[in-house]
C-alpha cells in the first residue's frame, strides 16, 4: 500500500479523553475514531490488524472442529425470557420495541440464540458434539464506557459454544478450546496467562480467563511462583488454615465500651489502642432480600464474589440503613455477631481469633473480648476474603503473585444453564430424552488488540508483534524528490510485494524525521530506509522496531533477509 493513497490521520497531540496508552496510541496511530459514548469507528490501519487477528482465531477453532456461523445481534425478549435473564441481566442489556411492540434486545451475548438454533435441528446422539462460533458484534449498555475499545458499548467477539451428550465430552470440548485459546494468544505473539475465574453472569460450574500481562491492566491476578496455579482476585482461593485449639480459660470477660462517633476500623483501632488484626468487622449483607453477617478480620478486604457465590443468590449489596436497623438495632457502624438477628458467616481469616473486638450492635458502643461459641453461634467458616501476597498456593504452598492483567478471552463450562431452561434435549442411544451439556467460549477482538498495544508499547509508539502488524515492513525513502532513491523504493516496494511480504510504501514528499516518527507511532516491525550514503555503496538500512537494531543491508539480500525474520518471529509465536 502506499502512504499517499492511505486513509491514515495520524495524530502528534495525546487525546485530552485517553486515560490508558492504547486508546491514546489508536487515536494517534490513525486507528480508530470515536463516534459516540463507547462506540468506535475502525479505520484503515486498525481495521487490518483486527482482520490479522481474526484471521489467527479462525484457524484455531477450525483446527479444534469448530464451525462457523452466523447469528442476529437482535434477539427476541421470548428467549431471554425462557432463560430467565430477561429480568436477572441488568441494565447493560439495550431492551427497544418494534413497530409492532414486539420486544426486542441488542445481544450482549448469545447463549439464548445458539441454545434456541441447535435445539430446533439435533435431535439424536448421532449429531453430538458440536462446537459452533461467530466473529460478530454485540452490545452492552455499560454504564461509564472507559479506555477506548477496552470497555466500550460496542464491540466485536469471537463466541463459541459446544453442546455434548455427556460430561466425558463436555470436559474434551472444554479442553479443546482450552488449548485453542492458548494457541490463539501465543500466535499473536502476547504475554498470557490462563488463570481460573468467576462465572459471573454467564453462569456455569467452572471458567478460566485469559490475562494479557500489563501494568495498566484493570484486573488482577493471583498467581504461585512455583506451580501452574493462578487466578483472578475474584476467584483466588485462601487456604483453610489448621483451626488451633482454644481453651475457654483464655477468654476474657465480655466488656462494653462507650466510643462515641467511633466507626471505621482505623477509628476503633486509634480510640482503644489495639492492632485491626484484632478487631472484626461486621459487615451486613442484602442476599436476594435477606440480611447476611460476614465477619472478617480488621486488616482483611472482603471478597463480594465467594460470599454471593457461597449463599448462592442472584443478587447481593450491601444492606441498607433500614436492613442494618432491622437485624443489628443500631445504626450503620456499630454492627457486631452479638445478638444479631442474620445467620453469622466467618472468613477463614478470624478462625483463630480469641478476645477480639466487634460493634456491640448500639449506637456509639463496641464489645470487647468478644469470642466464638461463648458470645455468638456462626453458621460456616469458609474463605470469603480477597487473596493478598502473605498468603500460600493452595494448590503447592509456594507463595502467591499478585500482578495486573487484560482479560482477552474467557472458557466456561455451563452445564445445563441454558439447554435445561431452554429444553434443548436429544435421543440417546437407548431412545431416552437426555439434556445437552454446554459450554461457551468467548474472546474480546478489539480488546485483545488494546492489550497488545498495552503491552507493547515505547515511548514512540506502538511496537505491533509480528503476527498483528498491519503492515510487516515499510519502505521510506528519505527524499521522494531524488530520481534514485525513488526508483530504488519503488523496486523494493514491487519486490516485497511479489515475495509475498505486506508492505507499506511512504512515498510522500515529507521531511525524513516526519516519516520516521509516523512509522515508530504506527508501530511496523519494519523499517527500510533508503537514503543517498546507503544506496551509494549498493545498500540499504533495515532497522528492527522491537530491539532498535540498525544494519546496513545490500540490495541483494534485503528481500531475503525481511523474510528470514518475518518467518522467524512467526516460527516462534507457533511453537
Amino acid at each position: 500500500m502506499r502512504y499517499s493513497e492511505m486513509f491514515l490521520p495520524t495524530v502528534r497531540e495525546v487525546p485530552s479523553d485517553a486515560e490508558v496508552i492504547s486508546h491514546q496510541l489508536m487515536i494517534r496511530a490513525g486507528m480508530i475514531r470515536k463516534l459516540t459514548s463507547g462506540i468506535y469507528s475502525y479505520l484503515p490501519l486498525g481495521y487490518r490488524v483486527i482482520r490479522k487477528l481474526e484471521q489467527i482465531i479462525r484457524e484455531e477453532m477450525n483446527k479444534a472442529g469448530a464451525q462457523e456461523v452466523f447469528m442476529s445481534m437482535v434477539q427476541p425478549a421470548e428467549l431471554w425470557q425462557e432463560s430467565g435473564r430477561w429480568v436477572h441481566y441488568g441494565k447493560e442489556l439495550l431492551r427497544f420495541h418494534d413497530r409492532h411492540d414486539h420486544e426486542y434486545c441488542l445481544g450482549p451475548t448469545h447463549e439464548e440464540v445458539i441454545t434456541s438454533l441447535v435445539r430446533n435441528d439435533i435431535k439424536t446422539y448421532r449429531q453430538l458434539p458440536r462446537n459452533l462460533y461467530q466473529i460478530q458484534t454485540k452490545f452492552r449498555d455499560e454504564v461509564r464506557p472507559r479506555f477506548g475499545v477496552m470497555r466500550c458499548r460496542e464491540f466485536g467477539m469471537k463466541d463459541a459454544y459446544s453442546f455434548d451428550a455427556d460430561e466425558a465430552g463436555a470436559e474434551k470440548s472444554y479442553e479443546k478450546m482450552f488449548n485453542a485459546y492458548n494457541n490463539i494468544f501465543r500466535r499473536c505473539g502476547l504475554k498470557f496467562r490462563p488463570v481460573e475465574a468467576d462465572s459471573g453472569s454467564i453462569g456455569g460450574k467452572y471458567s478460566h480467563e485469559f490475562m494479557v500481562m500489563a501494568d495498566s491492566g484493570e484486573d488482577a491476578m493471583a498467581f504461585c511462583g512455583k506451580c501452574s496455579y493462578a487466578a483472578n482476585l475474584e476467584k483466588a482461593e485462601v487456604v483453610c488454615p489448621e483451626r488451633k485449639e482454644i481453651f475457654e480459660e483464655d477468654w476474657s470477660s465480655l466488656e462494653e465500651v462507650h466510643t462515641p462517633e467511633v466507626r471505621t476500623i482505623e477509628e476503633v483501632s486509634d480510640f482503644l489502642k489495639v492492632n485491626p488484626r484484632n478487631i472484626v468487622k461486621t459487615l451486613i449483607y442484602n442476599g436476594d432480600g435477606k440480611p447476611y453477617a460476614v465477619l472478617i478480620r480488621g486488616d482483611k478486604e472482603i471478597n463480594e464474589i465467594k460470599v454471593k457465590n457461597y449463599l448462592n443468590v442472584a443478587e447481593l449489596e450491601l444492606a441498607s440503613d433500614d436492613m442494618i436497623s432491622d437485624v443489628t438495632g443500631a445504626p450503620r457502624g456499630f454492627a457486631g455477631p452479638v445478638n444479631i438477628k442474620a445467620p453469622i458467616l466467618i472468613d477463614y481469616s478470624v478462625i483463630d481469633m480469641v478476645n477480639f473486638v466487634t460493634g456491640a450492635n448500639k449506637e456509639d458502643y463496641h464489645f470487647k473480648n468478644v469470642n466464638i461459641g461463648r458470645d455468638f453461634k456462626m453458621e460456616a467458616f469458609a474463605d470469603f476474603r480477597v487473596v493478598t501476597e502473605q498468603d500460600q498456593c493452595p494448590r503447592c504452598g509456594g507463595d502467591i503473585k499478585i500482578a495486573r492483567g487484560i482479560e482477552v478471552g474467557h472458557v466456561f463450562k455451563l452445564g445445563t444453564k441454558y439447554s435445561k431452561a431452554m429444553k434443548a434435549v436429544f435421543l440417546d442411544k437407548d431412545g431416552q430424552e437426555k439434556i445437552m451439556i454446554m459450554g461457551c467460549y468467548g474472546i474480546g477482538i478489539g480488546r485483545t488488540v488494546a492489550a497488545a498495544i498495552e503491552q507493547n508499547n515505547d515511548e514512540n509508539g506502538i511496537v505491533w508483534p509480528m503476527p498483528l502488524a498491519p503492515y510487516q515492513v515499510i519502505i521510506t525513502p528519505v527524499n521522494v524528490n531524488e530520481i534514485s532513491l525513488k526508483e530504488t523504493a519503488e523496486f523494493l516496494y514491487n519486490s516485497f510485494i511479489t515475495a509475498g511480504v505486506e508492505a507499506l510504501f511512504d512515498d510522500r514528499d515529507e521531511r525524513a524525521g516526519v516519516k520516521f516518527k509516523d512509522a515508530d507511532l504506527i508501530g511496523i516491525p519494519l523499517r527500510i530506509t533508503v537514503g543517498r550514503k546507503d544506496l551509494a555503496n549498493g545498500n540499504v538500512e533495515l532497522k528492527i522496531r522491537k530491539t532498535g537494531e540498525v544494519k546496513s543491508v545490500s540490495l541483494d539480500e534485503i528481500v531475503k533477509q525481511v523474510k528470514e525474520i518475518i518467518a522467524q518471529e512467526f516460527n516462534f509465536n507457533i511453537s
